[in-house]
């Protein structure tokens, strides 16, 4: 398997895994449950699952209007979008 096909199906499985994520915090907040922590869903995005969190942010529309946290969100995707242009121009 090559980096770019490893790298591919990292991001698939987290962004699943935080899409659950997201999902499980959504319905635990809405019947009164025990919450996931917000530093749990932003190191999951930071873990290369920020698609998947984008995706519950649209669907579910789940920590969609928190600026704070959307601050964070955002900054997360930067960092990745970053990494990768970083690493295509040390490849090109």
């Amino acid at each position: 398997m090559t980096a770019t096909s490893t790298a591919a199906v990292v991001y698939a499985l987290m962004s699943l895994i935080t899409f659950v994520a997201y999902y499980t915090d959504k319905r635990a907040a809405r019947l009164g449950r025990l919450r996931t922590p917000e530093a749990t869903l932003h190191v999951l995005e930071l873990l290369g699952g920020w698609p998947g969190a984008l995706l519950a942010q649209r669907l579910i529309r789940h920590k969609n209007a928190k600026v704070g946290y959307q601050v964070v969100f955002w900054l997360i995707v930067a960092v990745h979008i970053a990494g990768w242009v970083a690493t295509a121009r040390h490849w090109s």
